[in-house]
């Protein structure tokens, strides 16, 4: 397999991480651990979770898979510190979960965070620990000071961020330049043929200071799969009906029109679109990794069939034409703030 650098870490990670989100929420424990079980077993070594998945019964079910099968130490786990900000479906499993301490990107939560994390995935110490989306009123002394005293306790090797803008993740490298504090290693950002706006600033400004990309939502949420087929009417067991809110939003006529033609090229190919979309992300300039996320075993045989595959000049300029580099055609930064580009 053609492991990659994760940014100047000199860690080797496999080309494509294994995303969690769907962990208990919804494939069941059982599922959930072989899913996990068999992507270690074709050589994925890094998988992504976060500290709301599944109100933390993700990183349980995660803990108690490694913990049984002996192969913590072969598995990269990256894991999260959410923002705190309450959203539905995003509740977290800790009853006290309700003052205004008891989440967010503070010193005392980001400490206390990942003592729990460390818990429920039953480890000594977390791989890569990530800022899960930004908290603009918490200046980055406060985080990275929290981060790097986790660093040097050995309860966290390395430190990144997820969906934060470029300027962001600019500020915080230089505040670790300037204190002396551990340094990002790397930026976890939305990134798929729908929504290329990271190629804009992100991207460059990542491969320019040595950061890995760990990319999310490769299928666009399952539109580039050709999960749907009408924007104002979804199927009953989609993310977009389950979840609701701002993951229906994510589903445009413009981004359907644009996963009919790419369902197209994928089948010229003999690839199914899922595979498409996540051999496209694989191979963008600047991406270390994009996260498969399957929901079942089924899906996960579908992208280990596609490790390896690469694509032509022709086939990505095909792509390209159909929303060009830089552009959108769907929004998979509303759950950022900060992001207020025109969607095409």
């Amino acid at each position: 397999m053609d492991y990659r650098l994760l940014g100047r870490t000199g860690i080797q990670v496999s080309p494509f991480a294994l995303g969690t989100d769907n962990f208990m929420d919804p494939t069941p424990a059982d599922e959930s651990a072989r899913i996990l079980e068999m992507a270690m077993d074709a050589g994925i070594n890094l998988l992504d979770t976060g500290d709301v998945y599944a109100d933390g019964a993700g990183e349980k079910i995660i803990g108690e898979t490694l913990k049984r099968t002996g192969r913590r130490d072969k598995m990269l786990i990256a894991t999260k510190v959410d923002h705190g900000k309450r959203r539905p479906g995003f509740t977290l499993d800790d009853p006290a979960y309700v003052g205004p301490n008891d989440h967010g990107h503070s010193r005392l939560n980001i400490i206390r965070a990942c003592e729990k994390s460390l818990e429920r995935l039953q480890t000594d110490y977390i791989d890569l620990y990530q800022i899960h989306r930004p908290s603009p009123h918490i200046p980055w002394d406060e985080q990275l000071f929290a981060l790097d005293t986790l660093v040097r306790q050995g309860k966290v090797r390395y430190i990144g961020t997820s969906t934060h803008p470029a300027w962001a993740v600019m500020n915080a490298i230089m505040v670790s330049e300037m204190k002396g504090y551990a340094r990002m290693v790397s930026e976890q950002p939305p990134y798929n043929l729908l929504d290329r706006r990271i190629e804009n600033e992100l991207l460059p400004m990542c491969r320019e200071h040595g950061l890995g990309v760990i990319t999310w939502s490769p299928m666009a949420m399952g539109v580039l799969a050709g999960r749907y087929t009408d924007a104002s009417e979804f199927p009953e067991d989609s993310r977009a009906v389950l979840r609701g809110g701002f993951y229906a939003d994510r589903v445009t006529r413009a981004g359907i029109e644009v996963g009919i033609e790419f369902a197209k090229i994928a089948q010229g190919l003999g690839l199914t679109a899922a595979q498409l979309a996540v051999v496209w992300v694989k191979g963008q300039p600047g991406v270390t990794a994009p996260l498969i996320g399957p929901r079942t075993v089924e899906q996960l045989t579908e992208f280990l069939a596609v490790l390896e595959t690469e694509l032509d000049d022709e086939i990505r300029a095909a792509c390209d034409a159909l929303v060009p580099p830089g552009s959108a055609v769907a929004n998979f930064h509303n759950t950022a703030g900060w992001m207020k580009q025109t969607i095409l």
